[in-house]
Protein backbone atom coordinates (compact mmCIF):
# COMPACT_ATOMS: atom_id res chain seq x y z
CA UNK A 1 0.00 0.00 0.00
CA UNK A 2 1.26 3.46 -0.85
CA UNK A 3 2.16 5.82 1.96
CA UNK A 4 1.40 9.49 2.36
CA UNK A 5 4.94 10.58 1.55
CA UNK A 6 4.78 9.40 -2.06
CA UNK A 7 1.25 10.37 -3.09
CA UNK A 8 -0.68 13.62 -2.78
CA UNK A 9 -4.37 14.29 -3.38
CA UNK A 10 -5.18 15.44 -6.89
CA UNK A 11 -7.62 18.19 -5.94
CA UNK A 12 -5.30 21.13 -6.59
CA UNK A 13 -4.12 19.89 -9.98
CA UNK A 14 -7.76 19.37 -11.00
CA UNK A 15 -8.71 22.90 -9.95
CA UNK A 16 -11.32 21.95 -7.36
CA UNK A 17 -12.16 25.03 -5.21
CA UNK A 18 -11.13 24.91 -1.57
CA UNK A 19 -14.75 25.47 -0.50
CA UNK A 20 -15.75 22.34 -2.42
CA UNK A 21 -12.87 20.36 -0.91
CA UNK A 22 -14.07 21.40 2.56
CA UNK A 23 -17.53 19.99 1.80
CA UNK A 24 -16.38 16.67 0.36
CA UNK A 25 -15.91 15.10 3.82
CA UNK A 26 -19.48 16.11 4.68
CA UNK A 27 -20.78 14.30 1.61
CA UNK A 28 -18.58 11.30 2.36
CA UNK A 29 -19.89 11.06 5.92
CA UNK A 30 -23.49 11.16 4.73
CA UNK A 31 -22.80 8.66 1.94
CA UNK A 32 -21.00 6.29 4.32
CA UNK A 33 -24.06 6.29 6.58
CA UNK A 34 -26.25 5.46 3.57
CA UNK A 35 -23.85 2.70 2.50
CA UNK A 36 -23.97 1.16 5.96
CA UNK A 37 -27.76 0.98 5.61
CA UNK A 38 -27.38 -0.65 2.17
CA UNK A 39 -29.07 2.27 0.39
CA UNK A 40 -28.16 1.87 -3.32
CA UNK A 41 -28.96 5.33 -4.69
CA UNK A 42 -29.68 8.79 -3.34
CA UNK A 43 -31.11 11.96 -4.87
CA UNK A 44 -29.23 15.25 -4.75
CA UNK A 45 -31.94 16.70 -2.48
CA UNK A 46 -31.71 13.83 0.01
CA UNK A 47 -27.92 13.85 0.09
CA UNK A 48 -27.78 17.64 0.36
CA UNK A 49 -30.13 17.56 3.34
CA UNK A 50 -28.05 14.85 5.02
CA UNK A 51 -24.87 16.87 4.45
CA UNK A 52 -26.39 20.19 5.53
CA UNK A 53 -26.02 22.03 2.19
CA UNK A 54 -28.42 23.01 -0.57
CA UNK A 55 -28.89 20.71 -3.54
CA UNK A 56 -27.71 23.25 -6.13
CA UNK A 57 -24.39 23.62 -4.32
CA UNK A 58 -24.05 19.83 -4.09
CA UNK A 59 -24.62 19.36 -7.81
CA UNK A 60 -22.07 22.08 -8.53
CA UNK A 61 -19.53 20.42 -6.23
CA UNK A 62 -20.04 17.03 -7.85
CA UNK A 63 -19.58 18.53 -11.30
CA UNK A 64 -15.94 19.18 -10.36
CA UNK A 65 -15.63 15.43 -9.79
CA UNK A 66 -17.23 14.63 -13.13
CA UNK A 67 -20.18 13.01 -11.39
CA UNK A 68 -23.62 14.14 -12.55
CA UNK A 69 -25.93 11.35 -11.40
CA UNK A 70 -28.79 9.88 -13.41
CA UNK A 71 -32.04 11.75 -13.95
CA UNK A 72 -34.86 10.05 -12.10
CA UNK A 73 -32.46 7.71 -10.31
CA UNK A 74 -29.95 9.89 -8.48
CA UNK A 75 -26.39 9.06 -7.49
CA UNK A 76 -24.93 5.62 -6.99
CA UNK A 77 -23.94 5.61 -3.30
CA UNK A 78 -21.06 3.12 -3.47
CA UNK A 79 -19.53 4.76 -6.53
CA UNK A 80 -19.69 8.21 -4.91
CA UNK A 81 -18.06 6.85 -1.74
CA UNK A 82 -15.20 5.53 -3.84
CA UNK A 83 -14.98 8.64 -6.00
CA UNK A 84 -14.85 11.10 -3.09
CA UNK A 85 -12.52 8.86 -1.09
CA UNK A 86 -10.13 8.74 -4.03
CA UNK A 87 -10.33 12.50 -4.53
CA UNK A 88 -9.54 13.09 -0.86
CA UNK A 89 -6.66 10.63 -0.97
CA UNK A 90 -8.32 8.18 1.39
CA UNK A 91 -7.75 5.10 -0.76
CA UNK A 92 -4.14 4.99 0.44
CA UNK A 93 -2.39 4.80 3.79
CA UNK A 94 -1.67 8.09 5.60
CA UNK A 95 0.60 7.61 8.62
CA UNK A 96 0.02 10.28 11.26
CA UNK A 97 1.92 11.29 14.38
CA UNK A 98 0.29 12.94 17.38
CA UNK A 99 2.56 15.24 19.37
CA UNK A 100 1.42 16.14 22.88
CA UNK A 101 -0.22 13.28 24.74
CA UNK A 102 -2.10 15.13 27.44
CA UNK A 103 -5.84 14.75 27.92
CA UNK A 104 -6.65 15.94 24.41
CA UNK A 105 -3.83 14.02 22.75
CA UNK A 106 -4.84 10.82 24.53
CA UNK A 107 -8.45 11.34 23.44
CA UNK A 108 -7.31 11.77 19.83
CA UNK A 109 -5.16 8.65 20.10
CA UNK A 110 -8.20 6.69 21.25
CA UNK A 111 -10.40 8.03 18.48
CA UNK A 112 -11.39 5.12 16.25
CA UNK A 113 -12.33 7.30 13.30
CA UNK A 114 -8.74 7.71 12.10
CA UNK A 115 -8.22 4.12 11.01
CA UNK A 116 -11.66 3.79 9.41
CA UNK A 117 -10.98 6.85 7.25
CA UNK A 118 -7.55 5.95 5.94
CA UNK A 119 -5.31 7.43 8.66
CA UNK A 120 -2.93 5.24 10.60
CA UNK A 121 -1.58 6.63 13.86
CA UNK A 122 2.09 5.75 13.46
CA UNK A 123 3.39 7.24 16.70
CA UNK A 124 2.44 9.12 19.86
CA UNK A 125 5.07 11.64 20.97
CA UNK A 126 5.42 13.69 24.15
CA UNK A 127 8.12 15.84 25.76
CA UNK A 128 7.55 14.48 29.27
CA UNK A 129 10.20 11.80 30.06
CA UNK A 130 7.75 10.19 32.49
CA UNK A 131 5.39 9.51 29.58
CA UNK A 132 7.99 7.63 27.52
CA UNK A 133 7.02 3.99 27.16
CA UNK A 134 3.61 4.49 28.75
CA UNK A 135 0.84 2.80 26.73
CA UNK A 136 -1.90 5.03 25.33
CA UNK A 137 -4.53 3.52 23.04
CA UNK A 138 -2.39 0.39 22.87
CA UNK A 139 0.73 2.24 21.70
CA UNK A 140 3.83 3.23 23.71
CA UNK A 141 4.42 6.97 23.92
CA UNK A 142 7.77 8.04 22.47
CA UNK A 143 9.88 11.03 23.50
CA UNK A 144 10.22 14.14 21.36
CA UNK A 145 13.99 13.56 21.18
CA UNK A 146 13.18 10.87 18.60
CA UNK A 147 10.71 12.96 16.59
CA UNK A 148 12.83 13.31 13.46
CA UNK A 149 13.71 9.62 13.24
CA UNK A 150 10.07 8.66 13.86
CA UNK A 151 8.94 10.88 10.98
CA UNK A 152 11.56 9.44 8.66
CA UNK A 153 11.10 5.79 9.62
CA UNK A 154 7.32 5.91 9.20
CA UNK A 155 7.15 8.11 6.11
CA UNK A 156 4.91 10.59 7.92
CA UNK A 157 3.57 13.63 6.09
CA UNK A 158 0.72 14.56 8.46
CA UNK A 159 1.32 15.72 12.01
CA UNK A 160 -1.22 16.46 14.74
CA UNK A 161 -0.21 19.02 17.37
CA UNK A 162 -2.06 18.87 20.70
CA UNK A 163 0.58 20.51 22.88
CA UNK A 164 0.18 23.62 25.06
CA UNK A 165 0.28 26.84 23.06
CA UNK A 166 3.80 27.76 24.18
CA UNK A 167 5.33 24.61 22.72
CA UNK A 168 3.32 24.40 19.51
CA UNK A 169 5.47 26.55 17.21
CA UNK A 170 8.68 24.75 18.14
CA UNK A 171 7.02 21.38 17.55
CA UNK A 172 5.66 22.68 14.26
CA UNK A 173 9.11 23.81 13.13
CA UNK A 174 10.60 20.41 13.93
CA UNK A 175 7.81 18.58 12.12
CA UNK A 176 8.25 20.72 9.02
CA UNK A 177 12.04 20.35 9.08
CA UNK A 178 11.60 16.58 9.31
CA UNK A 179 9.43 16.52 6.20
CA UNK A 180 5.86 16.91 7.45
CA UNK A 181 3.84 18.95 4.96
CA UNK A 182 0.37 18.93 6.55
CA UNK A 183 -0.46 19.83 10.16
CA UNK A 184 -3.65 19.58 12.16
CA UNK A 185 -3.28 22.07 15.01
CA UNK A 186 -5.29 21.74 18.21
CA UNK A 187 -3.04 24.13 20.18
CA UNK A 188 -4.69 27.51 20.89
CA UNK A 189 -2.21 29.52 18.84
CA UNK A 190 -1.54 30.52 15.24
CA UNK A 191 1.33 28.63 13.63
CA UNK A 192 3.78 30.11 11.15
CA UNK A 193 4.72 27.71 8.36
CA UNK A 194 6.57 28.03 5.05
CA UNK A 195 4.91 27.83 1.64
CA UNK A 196 3.90 24.32 0.71
CA UNK A 197 2.84 23.37 4.24
CA UNK A 198 -0.90 23.17 4.95
CA UNK A 199 -2.28 23.89 8.41
CA UNK A 200 -5.80 23.21 9.61
CA UNK A 201 -6.67 24.70 12.99
CA UNK A 202 -9.19 23.26 15.43
CA UNK A 203 -9.90 25.57 18.38
CA UNK A 204 -12.76 24.36 20.57
CA UNK A 205 -12.78 27.56 22.66
CA UNK A 206 -13.30 29.71 19.56
CA UNK A 207 -16.21 27.54 18.46
CA UNK A 208 -17.77 27.90 21.91
CA UNK A 209 -17.27 31.68 21.81
CA UNK A 210 -19.05 31.84 18.46
CA UNK A 211 -21.94 29.86 19.94
CA UNK A 212 -21.99 32.24 22.92
CA UNK A 213 -22.29 35.18 20.50
CA UNK A 214 -25.34 33.61 18.86
CA UNK A 215 -26.89 32.80 22.23
CA UNK A 216 -26.41 36.40 23.36
CA UNK A 217 -27.94 37.70 20.14
CA UNK A 218 -30.96 35.42 20.51
CA UNK A 219 -31.37 36.56 24.13
CA UNK A 220 -31.19 40.18 22.98
CA UNK A 221 -33.88 39.57 20.38
CA UNK A 222 -36.12 38.02 23.05
CA UNK A 223 -35.64 41.08 25.27
CA UNK A 224 -36.40 43.42 22.37
CA UNK A 225 -39.59 41.50 21.58
CA UNK A 226 -40.65 41.62 25.22
CA UNK A 227 -39.95 45.37 25.36
CA UNK A 228 -42.06 45.90 22.25
CA UNK A 229 -45.04 44.22 23.94
CA UNK A 230 -45.10 46.73 26.84
CA UNK A 231 -45.83 49.92 24.88
CA UNK A 232 -48.39 48.01 22.79
CA UNK A 233 -50.20 46.94 25.95
CA UNK A 234 -49.97 50.46 27.35
CA UNK A 235 -51.49 51.88 24.18
CA UNK A 236 -54.32 49.35 24.35
CA UNK A 237 -55.09 50.35 27.97
CA UNK A 238 -54.94 54.05 27.11
CA UNK A 239 -57.26 53.62 24.14
CA UNK A 240 -59.72 51.62 26.26
CA UNK A 241 -59.66 54.35 28.91
CA UNK A 242 -60.22 57.03 26.29
CA UNK A 243 -63.21 55.17 24.89
CA UNK A 244 -64.66 54.84 28.38
CA UNK A 245 -64.26 58.53 29.23
CA UNK A 246 -65.70 59.59 25.90
CA UNK A 247 -68.91 57.67 26.65
CA UNK A 248 -69.60 59.68 29.84
CA UNK A 249 -68.53 63.35 29.73
CA UNK A 250 -69.38 66.27 31.96
CA UNK A 251 -72.80 67.26 30.53
CA UNK A 252 -73.88 63.87 29.39
CA UNK A 253 -74.00 64.96 25.75
CA UNK A 254 -71.48 62.29 24.79
CA UNK A 255 -73.80 59.41 25.62
CA UNK A 256 -76.35 58.63 22.89
CA UNK A 257 -78.26 56.47 25.32
CA UNK A 258 -79.47 59.47 27.37
CA UNK A 259 -82.99 60.78 27.05
CA UNK A 260 -84.03 64.31 26.22
CA UNK A 261 -83.67 65.42 29.85
CA UNK A 262 -80.22 63.92 30.17
CA UNK A 263 -81.31 60.85 32.15
CA UNK A 264 -80.48 57.35 31.11
CA UNK A 265 -83.73 55.54 30.41
CA UNK A 266 -84.50 52.54 32.57
CA UNK A 267 -85.18 50.41 29.50
CA UNK A 268 -83.01 50.68 26.40
CA UNK A 269 -84.88 50.61 23.12
CA UNK A 270 -84.54 47.41 21.10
Amino acid sequence: MATGRTHRPATRSRGIPEATVARLPLYLRALTALSERSVPTVSSEELAAAAGVNSAKLRKDFSYLGSYGTRGVGYDVEYLVYQISRELGLTQDWPVVIVGIGNLGAALANYGGFASRGFRVAALIDADPAMAGQPVAGMPVQHTDDLESIISDNGVSIGVISTPAGAAQQVCDRLVAAGVTSILNFAPTVLSVPDGVDVRKVDLSIELQILAFHEQRKAGEDVAEAAAVVPSAARAVAEAAADSSASVDGDGSGDSRKGPDGDVPAVMPA
